[in-house]
C-alpha cells in the first residue's frame, strides 16, 4: 500500500491495533468482524479517493481507526474509520454545524464506508499534558462556551433522554434490576437521571465527551476539541465526561471533583448543586454503559460515584 507507514508497537499502518480489534468485536459482535475483515480494501479505497500519504496511527485506541495522513499538496490531515454506526454518523454532522467553531474542521466524509477526513490539529497537545488540574479546568470550561450551539430545526441528534435508556436496558436484560452492578449506585442514579432530564434549560448542541484526550492544543485557536459525539441537551450536561477523567489529578476524588465543580459553575455559571448531580448521574451512565459492553465493571469506575453518592 503506497504511503503506509507504522503505528506504535510496530505495527504496519494497514494493520488494526490488536486492542482496538478487541473493542470492535466486544460492541459490534458479527458486524465488527465483517468490518476488520473488509478493512484493509476500505482503508485502500478511501486512500485512492483522498489521495492519502498515510503516516502513523495514534497511540491512544478508542473505538475507531485514526490514522495521520497527507494530502497529495502536503496539508497534514486526519483520516477516521469506524464500523457503520450512528455514531460516526452524528460525529460527523455535528462537525459540519460547528463549521470549525471550537473544534477541528470536517475537510470531507465517505458516507458509504464511514470516513471522516479531518483537519489535523498541531503541536496536538492533549489538555492531560498540562500538570496544574485548575489551568486545565479553566481552559475546558473555555471551550465548552465556543461549543453551545443552537440546534437546527431539523436534526437527527440523539438527546440525553436517549442515552439514558441504558439503564432501562440493563433492566430489561436483568429481569427488572441493575444485575451485578452496585444497586446503591444504579438505581438513585437512574431516577435522578431522568429527574434532571424533565427539568433541564433549553437544549443545545453539546459535544457529548468533552474530556483532557479530546482537547488538543492548536495554532488556530490555543485549544480545540476533536471527537465529538453531537448530542442535544442543557448545557449542564456537558461537563460529565471532564469530572470522570484525570481523577489521579488530585490526592482525593471528592475534593478534586467539587474543586472543578465550583470552577465549572463560576465560569459557565450552572447551578452547582445541577452540577454535582450531573456529576453523579453521569458517571454511573458511563459504567452503565462498560457494563454492558463487557458484562462486568472494575471498582475503578466506581470510585467517582462512590463519593459523590453522599453529596446528592
Amino acid at each position: 500500500m503506497n504511503g503506509s507507514g507504522a503505528g506504535p508497537g510496530g505495527y504496519p499502518v494497514h494493520v488494526l491495533q490488536p486492542q482496538l480489534v478487541r473493542k470492535l468485536i466486544d460492541v459490534y459482535g458479527d458486524t465488527g468482524r465483517e468490518w476488520i475483515d473488509a478493512f484493509p480494501a476500505t482503508l485502500e479505497r478511501v486512500r485512492r479517493r483522498w489521495g492519502l500519504r498515510l503516516g502513523e496511527t495514534f497511540a491512544y485506541v478508542g473505538y475507531a481507526y485514526v490514522v495521520r495522513a497527507e494530502l497529495p499538496g502536503g496539508t497534514p490531515v486526519v483520516l477516521k474509520l469506524a464500523p457503520p454506526d450512528k455514531e460516526l454518523v452524528s460525529e460527523a454532522a455535528a462537525l459540519r454545524h460547528y463549521d470549525g467553531r471550537g473544534v477541528c474542521r470536517l475537510l470531507d466524509a465517505d458516507d458509504t464506508v464511514v470516513a471522516l477526513l479531518l483537519e489535523r490539529l498541531d503541536p496536538g497537545e492533549t489538555l492531560a499534558t498540562l500538570e496544574d488540574d485548575t489551568p486545565a479546568t479553566e481552559i475546558a470550561a473555555t471551550v465548552m462556551t465556543r461549543l453551545f450551539r443552537p440546534l437546527p430545526a431539523d436534526h437527527a441528534f440523539p438527546t440525553i433522554e436517549r442515552w439514558g435508556q441504558a439503564f432501562e436496558r440493563v433492566r430489561e436484560r436483568y429481569g427488572g434490576s441493575g444485575g451485578s452492578f452496585p444497586p446503591e449506585l444504579f438505581e438513585p442514579a437512574s431516577r435522578l437521571y431522568f429527574d434532571l432530564c424533565a427539568s433541564q434549560a433549553e437544549p443545545v448542541l453539546l459535544h457529548g465527551d468533552l474530556h483532557h484526550y479530546n482537547i488538543l492544543s492548536a495554532t488556530r485557536e490555543p485549544w480545540l476539541a476533536i471527537d465529538p459525539k453531537g448530542l442535544a441537551g442543557e448545557p449542564a450536561y456537558e461537563i460529565g465526561p471532564y469530572l470522570y477523567n484525570r481523577l489521579d489529578a488530585g490526592p482525593d476524588i471528592q475534593a478534586l471533583t467539587l474543586r472543578r465543580i465550583d470552577q465549572f459553575a463560576g465560569v459557565l455559571g450552572f447551578d452547582r448543586q445541577r452540577l454535582i448531580g450531573w456529576a453523579f448521574a453521569q458517571s454511573v451512565l458511563s459504567a452503565v454503559w462498560t457494563f454492558e459492553d463487557h458484562g462486568s465493571i472494575g471498582e475503578p469506575r466506581l470510585a467517582l460515584p462512590r463519593a459523590l453518592a453522599g453529596l446528592i
